[in-house]
């Protein structure tokens, strides 16, 4: 009898235990993605590779403002072009416990110390305009080569077509290189070869700087006649150019650049400048807060999100002349 008895409580005891345990197995896990559910807010770390020109000056406020809007906090460190420092800036990052970082990196070549410091916290990385060669999980950028290509395909139907544009043409070229460099060059280069009658005149590299350019188009126009045209690599080099040009009193001239700097989209309202392909910084900027987004939502996103770009000329200058911003937008 007592067995009977000791056998049924060890019975009803077992019982019980394996309910409590399923019932906290249960809770557990309703607890994890009760937990995980309700964190709708993350932290961005944001790297920026300078502020030494307007573009990247221009990118930390826009994703800061934008992933305000959004609800998300940034955290941005500036690198000061300086690769040791943003390694170790991201490393900051790192430390102060964000949950996915925006980068735009010094160079290619990148800050591989911070972005692995990254890969071992299983911190997303995204980078952004510029990217690297490895250790990213997504690239939220533009073609470059496309941008190149769209301004050689209006020059040459500026200056009448594939058979009848003849000439030269002077380049001023960015920074040695530079993957935008070298691709800003080569689309342009694939379609001005479209027209027998083309030649272009390479400058030496201006660094995407300005004040290098305008003593570089002086030289260059000093070797060279027959000038048609003048295409810089970004808006402010050809904007030297275009200064030079009116300088020296040469009225036919047709400039062009990348970027959609605001102040050449005002040269385009008043004569003074052909065109130039948009690399609008609050599209690129915002592109890249949503892209974080996606991935803390744990969506699929494409290894490559192109942020796109598009030819402002004298055809459609005034659906982007906004003088209240330093680049034209294709946010609407």
């Amino acid at each position: 009898m007592k067995k009977k008895v000791l056998t049924v409580l060890l019975v009803v005891a077992t019982a019980i235990s394996l309910v409590g345990c399923a019932g906290k197995a249960k809770n557990e896990t309703t607890q994890t993605e009760s937990t995980n559910a309700s964190k709708d807010t993350f932290t961005i770390g944001f790297s920026n590779c300078s502020q030494d020109t307007p573009f990247f000056a221009n990118m930390t406020p826009i994703i800061e403002d934008y992933a305000k809007e959004k609800g998300v906090e940034v955290v941005s460190l500036n690198a000061d072009n300086d690769v040791s420092k943003q390694n170790k800036d991201i490393q900051d990052l790192v430390s102060r416990g964000i949950d996915v970082l925006i980068v735009n990196p010094v160079n290619e070549d990148g800050p591989s110390a911070g972005i692995e410091a990254c890969n071992k916290a299983n911190i997303p990385v995204i980078t952004v305009d510029k990217n690297v060669k490895t250790g990213n999980d997504v690239w939220v950028g533009r073609d470059n080569k496309e941008m190149g290509r769209q301004v050689g395909q209006k020059l040459i139907e500026l200056l009448g077509g594939p058979e009848a544009a003849k000439g030269t043409i002077l380049e001023i070229q960015g920074t040695a290189g530079s993957t935008t460099m070298m691709n800003r060059r080569d689309g342009f280069h694939e379609e001005i070869e479209k027209a027998p009658g083309l030649k272009i005149v390479e400058s030496s590299y201006c660094d995407f700087d300005r004040s290098k350019a305008i003593p570089a188009t002086q030289d260059l126009l000093q070797a060279n006649k027959d000038v048609v045209a003048i295409y810089g690599h970004n808006d402010d080099m050809a904007l030297g150019a275009s200064q030079v040009v009116k300088e020296q009193g040469f009225n036919n001239v047709l400039v062009c650049g990348v970027d959609g700097l605001m102040e050449a989209v005002l040269a385009i309202k008043d004569g003074q400048y052909a065109c130039t392909a948009s690399n609008d910084p609050v599209l690129l900027g915002q592109t890249a807060v949503d892209t974080a987004i996606d991935l803390m939502a744990g969506k699929k996103v494409e290894s490559f999100v192109d942020a796109g770009t598009i030819i402002i000329d004298s055809s459609n200058v005034d659906e982007y002349v906004d003088e209240n911003l330093d680049f034209a937008t294709m946010v609407k």
